[in-house]
Parts: structure tokens; sequence; C-alpha cells
């Protein structure tokens, strides 16, 4: 028998702000969280512009010293964790620690630390780089450090597929509590790679805007978009079985139901421009959670601002909807935030968790030229204060990764 498994915590920092509370607040007003890079110096570089972190200073949320031994994505991860595990008001000498488990995922890890330790090798010898340079790179630390700071001794795993890596991460722990492999669950991702060689690494492969219109860049949906914008941030969520969770008197902001993972198996960056993989992974959530189609009102879509992406997931939704594809508001919040890479499917979850809750439905902002390729009812530029029951949320990697969560609004 198949377990109901409920969200009972949520922690963010994200471009919108440096909690819940902040951020979500920011979503309902439409607010952009791009401006012009500060981390690094881009007057050589074609792009200006990113989702960063703003006013951020590890030392008001994590002990100095230990700051110091994390990457920033790392930190980031940490940051969104304690938020979702005090907001959840799990009591660890009460719990099983082996029934707790942890998956926090990152698409590239610490490549900041990278970075700057290669260059301190270059310029000192390589026998004279942090001794932390490993443990501060790997991308499973930011899991393995919430580990340790929670005293969660189940599973602990870091999902990495690229931008699908947050929604990766929230199925798979979805299913281990659903499938009686553990009560609790903290899942989610995390990402930080506004610098040199993240930066370069995407413009030179022609993947982001190099516009340095603010409210021209981050444009999904629109027929001028021409590459995302690159955001940084992380996001939790505590997962339990829904009798766990009713026993111990928590709080519940919605229900998981249905995941669904594909590959397109189609190119190494761009998605298959049929949208096949992304119909096979909504439709396979949609079985997963034994519903109809006809029951989802909102989609939380990747809409990256990418040609190929957003025209691909438009006919993908299509395909896996039918004519209610045109019924469904299917908006992109990474107009707000820019594409946060391995978190982005995790600051997501968190907005479709609390649309489904207030009953509010972010915009798609910034959005001006209408595209005949994507013709749905994409929320322009104003959130609507409107109840629905279930909505999906996508994410696709590069590598052809696709998966889809799908979440039900609580009623007591």
């Amino acid at each position: 028998m198949k377990r109901r498994v409920v969200i009972t915590g949520l922690g963010t920092i994200n471009p919108l702000g440096h909690n819940i509370s902040e951020s979500w607040e920011n979503v309902k007003k439409g607010t952009c969280g791009i401006d012009r890079i500060t981390q690094i110096d881009t007057t050589d570089f074609q792009v200006k512009i990113a989702g960063e972190v703003k006013d951020y200073k590890p030392e008001d949320y994590l002990d100095k010293k230990e700051a110091r031994h994390m990457d920033r994505y790392t930190q980031f991860a940490m940051i969104a964790a304690k938020e979702a595990f005090q907001d959840s008001g799990l009591d660890m000498s009460q719990e099983n620690p082996l029934r707790c488990g942890t998956i926090v995922s990152s698409g590239i890890g610490g490549l900041k630390t990278i970075e700057s330790e290669h260059d301190r090798g270059l310029s000192r010898g390589f026998e004279k780089i942090s001794p932390f340079f490993i443990p501060m790179s790997i991308a499973n630390m930011a899991a393995g450090q919430i580990a340790i700071e929670t005293g969660f001794k189940g599973v602990c795993n870091c999902v990495v597929t690229a931008c699908a890596s947050g929604n990766n991460a929230i199925g798979e722990a979805f299913h281990y509590v659903r499938d009686g492999y553990a009560d609790v669950m903290l899942c989610g991702g995390a990402e930080a790679c506004i610098c040199n060689m993240g930066v370069g690494g995407f413009t030179v492969m022609k993947a982001l805007n190099v516009t340095e219109d603010i409210s021209r860049a981050s444009i999904p949906f629109d027929k001028e978009r021409n590459g995302f914008v690159m955001g940084e941030g992380a996001a939790v969520l505590i997962l339990e079985e829904l009798e766990h969770a009713e026993k111990r008197g928590a709080k519940i902001y919605g229900e998981i139901i249905g995941y669904g993972a594909s590959c397109d198996a189609y190119h190494i960056t761009a998605p298959d421009p049929t949208g096949a993989g992304g119909t096979a992974c909504m439709k396979m959530a949609i079985e997963d959670a034994g519903v109809q189609p006809e029951q989802i009102g909102y989609i939380n879509a990747h809409g990256t601002s990418t040609h190929l992406n957003d025209a691909g997931e438009t006919k993908a939704i299509k395909a896996a909807f039918g004519d209610h594809a045109y019924q469904l508001m299917v908006s992109s919040t990474k107009s707000m935030t820019g594409h946060l890479l391995g978190a982005s499917g995790a600051v997501e979850a968190v907005f479709t968790t609390l649309a489904l809750k207030d009953g509010f439905i972010p915009a798609t902002i910034h959005y001006q030229v209408p595209d005949e390729e994507c013709d749905l009812d994409i929320v322009p530029n104003e959130g609507r204060q409107v109840q629905v029951e279930m909505a999906l949320s996508n994410s696709l990697g590069f590598g052809g990764h696709n998966a889809s969560v799908l979440f039900k609004r609580w009623e007591a």
C-alpha cells in the first residue's frame, strides 16, 4: 500500500529573498530579482546581469569559521535546510534517525571553489591549495553537511541531473517516504555558479541572454526570448509520511502525489524539439498519482527563456494534456529569479506548494511579445488569486533529463 506524503517544512534563499516569507511576498508582487552582477568583474564579459542572492553575509546565518570551509552553494543549502528543519518542528530526540534521510542536489557543485583554488595553485603551487578544497567542491557535500547538522542518519544522496537535479531530489525523496523506506526526508537543491568559469562557460555555448536590459532578459515564452539568465540560491522541503506528521501535530503545507522522470536521449544540451521526453515525464507523474490530467490546474514550467526549451515544453504540455492544455495556467517564475540550475526545481517546488496553499498563481513577468509557438495561458505579468487543487512543476536538464513532480492542495 502506497503511503501518503505531506510537506511539513520549507526553507529557501534565492534572488527574491533570504527566507520563505520574503521570497513568497516578492513572488506575489511580481518582483524581479535580476540585477547587475556584483560577484565578478564583468568589464570584459558579454553578460552583465544575473539573479544574485542580495545583501548576503554567511556569518549572519552560519558559524563564521564553519562557513569559511563551505562553498557558497553549500552555505545556501545549509541556510535553507536550517529554515525548513526549524519550520517543520521536528524533534530528533523523538525520531529514529535511521528513518530520516537527506537528498539535496546540485547541478555543478562548488565551482567557485574550484576556480579560486585553481588560481591559487597556479600562483603558489598546487600543494599549497586549501586542504578543504575537495570537501568544499564536491557536489554531494551540501547533503552531507545537512545530515551532520540535523542528525539524519538514513539515506544521504545527491542526484546530479543538471537543471533537473532539484526536482529529481524531491521526487526520489517522495518515493522513499511513499514506499516505506523512510518516514522523514529533507530534500531540495542548491547552486552558486556566478563566477568567471560559470558565466563564461554558459556564455560561450550561447545559452545566456547578453542584454543589459533587465526587463527583457529572462522573458519565458516571449517571442523575443534569447537565452536564460543565471541565478543562484537553494530551497529545501521536509517531506513526511502523513500519519507520522499527524501524530506529532505538524502543520502541513501540501501533499506530493506523483513523480515522473525520463530522458530525451537526444542531445547533450538541446532538448528534443518534439517535446516527447517532457510529455512522457508529465504523463508518468500523473499516472504515478492515479489522477486524471483534467484535475490539474497549474504548471510551474521549466520556462528558461530559451527558444528551444519554451517551444518544446509548450509542445510537451499540449501532447500530455490534449485539449485541457488550453485550460491550464502555465507560468515561469524564472522570469523573476533567473535560472538557478540545479536549485531551480527546488525553489519552484516551494513556490508551487505555496501557490496551492494560498490560492495564488505566480505570473510570468516582463511578457510583451506573444509567440504563436507558445500559445498557452502563461499568466502574463499579473499573478492571479485563484484556487486550484493540483499543480505540476517541471524541470528539464542538459543531457536530456526530465523531471516532473505533482503537488496537491492540502485540506485538513
